[in-house]
């Protein structure tokens, strides 16, 4: 079951962090960061997206192992959403807070009602416009639906993927026996907390190794950024993450505009000031700006993320080249961020994309990447 089009691979990824110390699940404590996880030495099993794939991690899932998957927007660490122990073991691999909520990955919106309760007429038209497909859902949690995949909030985000592979995954997970149901897979990116999301099966294993269990290859992420956020928990609807579902197109089904979020938002995937980040520091600049410190850091490793023109006189493999067109940009970013950060580069040097509003889901991913690297991220722990 192999995705249309590839992404460009990087030429090799960057080592996984320290081993963590995290506080222990349910301690008061807990709610801070979790220090990077250090990935088993043991490799991890990719294997091709298949019937016989496909039930093997659908089996796993049921007996509280963990697996990653692909979906149409990023890679996903992929747990049974109603098994605590099984999401605690996601947040150990990725190194995540523990209060930081992770979205339910559902087989169809029939399955709602399981978990979301009061459920608004905005949610119901908004899922027929878009799912499946790359658009998340904040609403009242229902009472069996555990503190684990929702920080401890009264709220839950529930999303129905488009990737064949996922939904494969979804349905063969789907089933009942005695009194157990499966309905929901957890599944945040499938890689260490803070750092750029996996588009492709491969960037899970350099990410992760031997620490999950089965990596299941659908090939390149169709999207390839995170899916839209809408938080319908509230008296109106708003964005707590943007992505390829853009402001205009839920404003078209719902008739109004999702707001800003306010200080008191529902705590949603993607919004931690520092996120998405390589571990070389990266920049924005404007194209002029953005030759200047090149020209500035002679001697120095540099890598560049241009857009529409090469930059001259720097080599080919410390350079990637976008379209200035969103979904096609938004579909390699980080592809690209990942080769970079490959080739050992001191610095990113990313040129600004446009500040319009098809853009708004890449400028959100950059300007938190460029918090990071090794020295922000520590600073955000």
């Amino acid at each position: 079951m192999q995705q249309e089009g590839e992404q460009p691979q990087p030429d090799a990824d960057a080592a996984p962090g320290p081993e963590p110390t995290g506080a222990p699940p349910g301690d008061a404590a807990a709610a801070a960061t979790v220090a990077e996880a250090a990935a088993p030495a043991a490799p991890a099993i990719v294997v091709e997206a298949s019937d016989a794939s496909i039930a093997r991690a659908a089996a796993m899932l049921r007996t509280g192992e963990v697996v990653a998957f692909p979906t149409e927007t990023v890679y996903g660490l992929g747990a049974d959403a109603l098994n605590p122990a099984a999401v605690a073991r996601v947040f150990e691999i990725k190194g995540r807070p523990l209060d930081h909520p992770v979205i339910v990955h559902l087989a169809s919106a029939d399955d709602l009602a399981e978990w979301a309760v009061g459920i608004p007429d905005a949610a119901r038209r908004l899922a027929e416009a878009f799912w499946p497909g790359p658009l998340t859902l904040i609403l009242r949690r229902a009472p069996q639906v555990p503190d684990a995949v929702t920080g401890g909030q009264d709220t839950v985000g529930l999303r129905v993927p488009s990737h064949p592979v996922a939904r494969a995954l979804l349905e063969a997970f789907r089933g009942v026996e005695g009194d157990r149901r499966w309905t929901g897979i957890a599944a945040p990116s499938a890689n260490k907390f803070g750092r750029i999301s996996p588009t492709a099966a491969e960037h899970v294993r350099a990410d992760l190794g031997g620490a999950v269990e089965l990596i299941l290859d659908g090939g390149a992420a169709e999207v390839g950024i995170e899916s839209t956020i809408v938080d319908l928990s509230g008296a109106h609807p708003v964005l707590l993450r943007p992505g390829a579902i853009g402001v205009a197109e839920i404003e078209r089904v719902l008739g109004e505009a999702p707001r800003a979020p306010e200080a008191r938002a529902p705590r949603a995937p993607g919004r931690h000031p520092v996120h998405y980040a390589p571990r070389a520091k990266l920049r924005l600049l404007k194209r002029v700006a953005m030759l200047e410190a090149l020209a500035s850091h002679k001697g120095q490793r540099v890598g560049v993320l241009a857009l529409e023109v090469t930059v001259p006189r720097l080599a080919a493999g410390l350079q990637r080249v976008v379209p200035a067109v969103p979904a096609r940009y938004a579909h390699e970013l980080y592809a690209h961020l990942r080769a970079l950060d490959a080739q050992n580069v001191s610095q990113i040097l990313v040129e600004l994309p446009p500040q319009t509003p098809s853009w708004a889901a890449i400028n959100d991913r950059l300007a938190r990447a460029a918090r990071g690297g090794e020295e922000g991220l520590e600073d955000a722990a």
